[in-house]
């Protein structure tokens, strides 16, 4: 009886875990946080929004520095081709092109500090995530992986938030 009920709470305990594992992926979807998800695992940001011309324009210009799991979400009202550059960027970053469904149509890998060559989207995008420049290596992230935000709509979306 008591390997029975040993075994049960083992159990108990490892299903909590899975639960508690699936939820934490639902949870992601607050306007400063988004995840990313994909055959390599799973990754979570704090991100400053740029929403408006002026915060898109400023980006992260000037700063020398950004928290690890943290970076900019770029976020636009409707698709559109998009280009990105360096100007004024002290930090290397990746940037990453996020289709109106939440699926990383693109990722520029370490984009250089200063430089001003511009960096295409690539197609038509609803957002761009910027992280720190080898993250996105170093984690696995790929073109196809999927992102989770209330942006986009979630009828439409590869990942949607928890209802």
């Amino acid at each position: 009886m008591k390997a029975w009920r040993a075994q049960s709470q083992r159990f108990a305990v490892a299903v909590g875990f899975v639960f508690a594992s699936a939820t934490l992926g639902q949870a992601a979807c607050s306007p400063n946080t988004v995840a990313l998800r994909g055959d390599w695992g799973q990754a979570q940001f704090q991100v400053e929004i740029a929403d408006t011309h002026q915060e898109r324009a400023q980006g992260l210009m000037h700063r020398e520095h950004m928290p690890r799991m943290s970076g900019m979400l770029f976020l636009y009202d409707s698709p559109r081709p998009l280009a990105f550059w360096m100007r004024n960027t002290l930090i290397p970053l990746d940037v990453l092109v996020i289709a109106p469904n939440g699926e990383v149509l693109a990722i520029h890998k370490e984009a250089q500090p200063l430089d001003e060559t511009l960096i295409p989207s690539n197609g038509k995008a609803l957002a761009v995530l910027e992280i720190n420049g080898g993250l996105a290596a170093q984690y696995g992230i790929t073109v196809g992986s999927e992102m989770q935000h209330q942006v986009f709509d979630q009828a439409g979306a590869v990942w949607p938030c928890e209802r």
